[in-house]
């Protein structure tokens, strides 16, 4: 579908341009090219060369020398990430040392979270020692209901910001597991609220149990989450209590880097 943008919105209609081809590479994995950018905003290829040429050489976008795609880079990740109260140290950065600890103590692909709107995005990911492992690419989105990090920060949500949130979630059914109500997912919340974790019992793909804590700003807010991920044959849900022990511990040390 192509998305034509008002140019009497803004004084400013470049940025406008500019900011439009980062939003729809950022949603796209596979990239795109200078004549299916052209076609989906309604934009001139020549304009398109200009904005993609200046987002390369900023280091926003990479360009893919044989099929011609640009693609959005980890910069966008790194400035969409929560910065501390010193402000020199990011979410990431604090998450790196407890993800790797973590990762080692489990032997599984272990990641850090947020949400954006009604999804989360991984921000940062480990993979497992296994020879078969779980992984998905940096930037990747997918419902928050449907995964143990999305659960683990929507429980530790203040109670008007996750009832606005549940009524914009449309819930769809992935696999026979899903949570897939607003009643349902309320009833899960009370229980990460007492546990003070959550879990994805193959939810959002069938074979894949994960294991998830939220990580709390100085304000118990939370600013995103930790969270491991495996086949169901090795993280069954009898080492659930177990695994959570270790998730919890590493987002307790992110969040005492992040808020100190």
């Amino acid at each position: 579908m192509k998305r034509t943008l008002d140019k009497r919105s803004l004084q400013v209609p470049m940025l406008e341009r500019g900011l439009a081809v980062l939003e729809y590479l950022a949603a796209r994995e596979q990239g795109a090219t200078i004549a299916e950018l052209s076609a989906a905003l309604g934009l001139a290829g020549a304009s398109v060369f200009r904005i993609t040429r200046a987002l390369v050489k900023l280091g926003y976008l990479a360009r893919h020398a044989e099929t011609k795609r640009f693609t959005a880079t980890r910069k966008l990740l790194a400035m969409g990430s929560p910065r501390g109260g010193g402000g020199d140290r990011t979410l990431a950065e604090c998450a790196r040392e407890p993800m790797r600890q973590l990762r080692n103590l489990t032997g599984e692909t272990t990641q850090l979270c947020c949400l954006v709107d009604t999804e989360m995005v991984i921000l940062e990911q480990l993979l497992a020692t296994h020879p078969f492992k779980y992984s998905a690419d940096l930037g990747a989105r997918c419902p928050s209901y449907s995964c143990a990090p999305g659960k683990a920060i929507l429980a530790h949500l203040p109670d008007d910001e996750l009832e606005a949130l549940l009524g914009r979630i449309r819930f769809k059914r992935f696999t026979p597991t899903t949570v897939a109500s607003r009643t349902a997912m309320l009833r899960e919340v009370a229980q990460i609220r007492e546990s003070g974790y959550a879990v994805d019992r193959a939810e959002g793909l069938t074979g894949v149990h994960c294991v998830a804590a939220a990580v709390l700003d100085r304000h118990g807010y939370p600013i995103g989450a930790i969270t491991i991920s495996g086949p169901e044959s090795r993280v069954p849900e009898s080492e659930f209590p177990r695994v959570a022990q270790r998730v919890m511990a590493a987002a307790r040390a992110t969040a005492e880097c992040f808020n100190a």
